[in-house]
């Protein structure tokens, strides 16, 4: 798995193309967990986990869909007062492995735009719609400035199974730099104290997507 961004080289003829490795994980020597959520839709429950995430003082990252951000900007703007990283899940929701290069970057600019006008920062991790990382969109990605995060346990909760097996698909797959994919689902919402409680408990420190890719094992010796 790769830990931080890396390059591999691609040859087709004589021409070689540098693509950008996709994140799955932090540095497994590191005691911290990164919780994040794709949101393309479930805006009902945004504001259950965000007040989840203020009574337990966690902040968490938020990969944003363009279309969804230009509906619902309130939400967008509520998501970043409460100090969560926001990132970009591209515009439309494509597959991104079934459109070129030009496309994909034409998707992930719009998406940009979109979350840069409502909060003011420019997003610089990007999600790929149906976690999709073929040389097109990870080449588009790259190009465009953003790290592509996938993740390294999936929770299925689009699947809106009970909340007990959203939290035992995390706490029984937990490991140092993990990265929990989520969406926007009530059992979603109904799991998320039980696993920020569990996470905790066991010692994990809860931390943005890219906070947990800056960790070092001796960050907090000395």
């Amino acid at each position: 798995m790769a830990v931080l961004l890396g390059w591999t080289c691609i040859r087709q003829g004589k021409v070689s193309a540098m693509v950008a490795e996709p994140v799955y994980q932090g540095n497994e020597e590191v005691k911290a967990v990164a919780l994040t959520c794709n949101v393309f839709w479930g805006e009902e429950y945004i504001g259950r986990m965000l007040e989840i995430l203020e009574e337990k003082n966690v902040r968490m990252t938020f990969f944003i869909g363009g279309t969804w951000a230009e509906k619902f900007p309130d939400l967008v703007r509520k998501i970043h007062a409460g100090d969560h990283e926001i990132g970009s899940h591209g515009y439309a929701h494509p597959h991104p492995d079934q459109i070129s290069r030009e496309a994909n970057k034409r998707d992930i600019a719009k998406a940009e735009k979109v979350i840069q006008d409502i909060t003011g920062e420019k997003p610089v991790l990007y999600a790929p719609p149906y976690g999709e990382r073929g040389t097109a969109v990870l080449q588009a990605a790259r190009d465009m400035g953003y790290r592509t995060i996938l993740w390294s346990i999936d929770t299925i909760d689009w699947q809106r199974p009970a909340p007990e097996v959203i939290r035992d698909r995390v706490m029984g797959r937990i490991h140092n730099g993990a990265i929990v994919l989520m969406h926007p689902t009530a059992p979603t919402a109904h799991a998320l104290p039980d696993i920020i409680a569990g996470l905790q408990g066991r010692g994990y420190r809860l931390v943005p997507v890219g906070e947990l890719l800056k960790e070092s094992p001796h960050k907090n010796e000395g």
